[in-house]
């Protein structure tokens, strides 16, 4: 079920018409969230864990250009092609340029949000290279034609007997399939001859490490392994935050990663790349598209710290029941309502307000981002900028205004309390949104403040 528009409150009003599987995906998501937490807990030193990771990113953040400069040297002494971008068309354009040069025209490509969020596979596709994502989830949405809606679990919208409709559609399963061991089974058949044939690899970048010029690539299926070994030229793709330190580090993050994601006490594989195999050439992709923008920005500099867990996105009772494509940005849920409006504040202002500011997205992330704040700080950059519609705008000044002043809220709530009595109609139809989801309460017959004034009284 793809719900791809512009505004999330119109894409999330399609995806909730459908009320059993939107109770489904909530409970699925919950259901990973609570192996988070019994995953977590089974360390004593969990929140120690956090801390220090925390920490260690912000260091990160402070010395974002020393350790950058020093990763280059390391990196290309161990042999491996550098090479920067400054935002995601020349990202494109440097991975054809290396795909040209080599006459290459098929590529297999591992997870990346990266090159999700440079819209990677639409370039090289319009201009005639085959890339085929060999991540389960991946492919699965890429036969779909659209995009992940979880950076960790792209496919989780979709049921059992989705994915056996399309693999019968495009990988000649047999109709009405729908056990998962067959139809991965499937999935590896067909991938196979992809890895197999494929001259070029394309892999993400979980971290890299400053001190020794080498990168981790995380994954629970291989797929990133297969392609990067069997090709002649590896390419990997890393957004410049994903530098770390020291070596050392990586014991920090790898136990934090894998628990807050899926609850396992760590991926399958934890590849490290440091240097290219003989006969093979190793390219890195150093991307800033607004990342240094975002650096330079005080209240939200700490949306850089994320490891891409997905936590938040398990967490939030928005995302859980809104899906994934209802963002539309490569990043969803709570980190991705962050990371946008830095891209454009336009096209993404809707996003920050897709949130409750319950905060559970700031008590699970493992580097502990202060995700709900920088939401609630968006809001009012987004509606200072005059970039929400009007509607909004006027309505956020009018609740200033109420707000601020007490006599007028006091005023204010009896009138309304006396209207829900009176005319329940005016709140009680189509217009009101709250409506249209909930039963409306009915009008008390005073207000907390009346309530407590009279009670201290007495």
């Amino acid at each position: 079920m793809s719900t791809v528009t512009k505004d999330h409150a119109g894409a999330s009003e399609v995806f909730n018409e459908d009320e059993p599987y939107v109770n489904w995906h909530d409970e699925t998501l919950w259901f990973v969230r609570t192996k988070r937490d019994k995953s977590s807990k089974q360390l004593p030193e969990w929140e120690e864990l956090r801390e220090s990771a925390s920490q260690i990113k912000h260091y990160v953040l402070s010395h974002m250009d020393g350790l950058l400069q020093t990763f280059e040297q390391k990196a290309k002494e161990n042999g491996i092609h550098v090479h920067w971008a400054s935002d995601g068309p020349e990202h494109n354009e440097i991975v054809l340029g290396l795909l040209k040069q080599h006459n290459i025209d098929k590529m297999v490509k591992s997870k990346s949000m990266l090159t999700e969020e440079c819209h990677m596979n639409e370039f090289l596709i319009k201009n005639g290279i085959d890339v085929i994502d060999s991540d389960l989830g991946e492919r699965i949405v890429q036969l779909r034609n659209e995009p992940p809606s979880h950076i960790v679990l792209p496919a989780i919208h979709l049921k059992k007997k989705d994915i056996g409709d399309l693999f019968h559609e495009h990988l000649g399963t047999e109709a009405g399939a729908t056990d998962p061991q067959y139809l991965t089974e499937a999935a590896r058949q067909h991938l196979r001859d992809k890895f197999l044939t494929r001259r070029a690899a394309l892999t993400g970048v979980n971290f890299a490490v400053a001190e020794t010029g080498s990168f981790v690539v995380s994954t629970n299926e291989g797929n990133a392994d297969m392609g990067a070994h069997l090709a002649d030229i590896h390419i990997a793709s890393m957004g410049f935050e994903k530098i770390i330190p020291k070596q050392e580090h990586l014991g920090v993050f790898l136990r934090l990663l894998a628990r807050s994601a899926t609850g396992q006490p760590i991926t399958t594989y934890s590849s490290h790349f440091k240097t290219p195999r003989e006969g093979q050439e190793m390219h890195l992709i150093i991307v800033d598209n607004g990342r240094s923008t975002q650096l330079g920005r005080e209240d939200f500099r700490n949306s850089l710290k994320c490891i891409r867990c997905g936590a938040c996105m398990n967490t939030c009772p928005v995302y859980r029941r809104s899906g994934g494509h209802s963002y539309h940005n490569a990043v969803a849920g709570p980190i991705g309502s962050i990371l946008a409006p830095n891209l454009d504040m336009t096209k993404n202002a809707d996003l920050p307000f897709a949130s409750t500011l319950c905060g559970s997205c700031s008590n699970v992330c493992p580097v502990k981002i202060d995700i709900h704040d920088q939401l609630y700080k968006w809001r009012q950059v987004l509606v200072k900028g005059g970039h929400v519609p009007k509607g909004k705008e006027i309505g956020i000044k009018a609740m200033s205004m109420v707000l601020s002043q007490p006599r007028f809220y006091q005023w204010s709530g009896k009138l309304g309390r006396s209207v829900m009595r009176a005319m329940p109609f005016v709140v009680n139809n189509s217009l009101n949104p709250w409506y249209k989801q909930r039963d409306m309460p009915e009008p008390p017959q005073e207000s907390f403040r009346d309530w407590y004034v009279r009670n201290r009284r007495e």
